[in-house]
């Protein structure tokens, strides 16, 4: 099983793991500048990265609403916390 390590920039910022079901159109991909997005191979969206505070955290949640895409988790990821990928590839 593959683990990826997540280091937060040394700011207040919290790292969150957005997860989308669908893949979201590259033309909307600037609505998330910041956020590092990956098309998953099973089919989901997953938006990565720092959150300056939970106002900032509602704002990408109302995006994702406005998009119309459906939200499947959002996850707050603890400093250098290791992380399993959920890849239908990697269960095999």
């Amino acid at each position: 099983m593959k683990r990826k390590i997540i280091n937060v920039p040394t700011s207040n910022a919290q790292y969150y793991e957005i997860r989308l079901r669908g893949h979201l159109e590259a033309r909307w991909s600037n609505r998330f500048e910041g956020l590092t997005i990956t098309l998953e191979e099973d089919g989901n969206t997953l938006l990565s990265g720092p959150v300056a505070d939970q106002a900032a955290l509602h704002g990408w949640l109302k995006k994702v609403r406005d998009l119309g895409m459906t939200l499947v988790s959002v996850v707050q990821v603890q400093l250098d916390e290791t992380h399993p990928y959920r890849s239908k590839k990697e269960k095999k």
